[in-house]
């Protein structure tokens, strides 16, 4: 009980950030949008076409950068700095969400979200603490109705969420964290037993069991940690307690994914490779490759 108890004191808590002086006309925008019944299509690009009075163009710009999508909004295209379809329709074949209760976490706007509606899942949560995402989500919500469940928690939480899933989906969060091998083991917890985790970081390249430290960014973001062999991916899973490990993909991040767009005002991809060798970072490290694995938790 004491634990529920604290979760909801935090959800109280977590949900004052969405008045914050720099969100707060974002959902005043939001507030005067006007209801009505409009269709949805859940394809690469997410599309919301009808009948509207509302300035959706300015409303969308007000809530620059977009890094997720592609969204179109009866005649206004987002084009995310992200073709977040690429990557999901990369993953499409490795998993069945009929029925689940699926977490994605760090959901950002809710991309994924939004096109795992498809599988007709039992419950759909996104985990992300930034209340401008959460914004955009509220945003392309008020058309598509929903009911995705939006929490401003992180992966920290789930030991402590009233829900256990099926199926988790981390994508590109991992090597963010400091402590992986703590993170690894929040997605354990928050799995009902025999659920699996989709997972996708950055690795390099090498069969020992290694991990590139950057000494103060890896292309331009300097919120990353560590960058592991697959190999040493692998040991970090299976001392959080996954009893199994499967690479489903490999893939090499390149500007048809991630790219500079008038949605964003800033730099993309382009800008953290070097300039003579889109092999490298622009501190000289091996430029982006990601894996997806497929984690099971399975008690014995």
């Amino acid at each position: 009980m004491k634990n529920k108890m604290n979760l909801k004191d935090l959800k109280e808590d977590r949900q004052k950030w969405m008045t914050w002086k720099n969100i707060k006309p974002l959902q005043e925008a939001l507030s005067l949008l006007k209801e009505g019944s409009f269709d949805v299509e859940l394809g690469d690009v997410v599309k919301v076409s009808g009948k509207t009075e509302d300035n959706i163009t300015n409303i969308a710009k007000m809530m620059m950068p977009w890094r997720k999508g592609p969204f179109e909004l009866f005649d206004t295209h987002i084009d995310a700095e992200w073709k977040s379809n690429i990557k999901y329709n990369l993953l499409r074949k490795h998993f069945n969400l009929k029925d689940k209760k699926v977490a994605d976490i760090g959901c950002n706007n809710g991309y994924y979200l939004f096109r795992m509606q498809e599988d007709k899942p039992k419950l759909l949560v996104g985990f992300d603490p930034s209340p401008l995402y959460k914004t955009q989500f509220d945003f392309i919500n008020h058309f598509v109705k929903s009911k995705i469940v939006y929490e401003l928690l992180g992966v920290e939480h789930l030991e402590i969420y009233d829900e256990k899933f099926d199926t988790i989906f981390c994508l590109g969060v991992l090597y963010h964290r400091s402590d992986p091998v703590a993170m690894l083991k929040s997605l354990f917890k928050g799995l009902e037993n025999k659920g699996e985790v989709i997972l996708d970081t950055f690795y390099i390249n090498g069969e020992e069991e290694m991990c590139l430290c950057p000494e103060s960014s890896y292309s331009k973001i300097p919120n990353i940690y560590f960058v592991p062999t697959i190999p040493a991916l692998k040991n970090w899973c299976l001392r959080a307690g996954f009893s199994s490990f499967e690479v489903l993909e490999t893939s090499t991040t390149d500007a048809q994914e991630q790219r500079r767009t008038p949605w964003i005002e800033g730099q993309s991809l382009e800008d953290f490779l070097d300039k003579d060798d889109k092999t490298k970072t622009i501190e000289g490290y091996s430029a982006p490759q990601r894996v997806y694995v497929k984690l099971i938790k399975e008690k014995k």
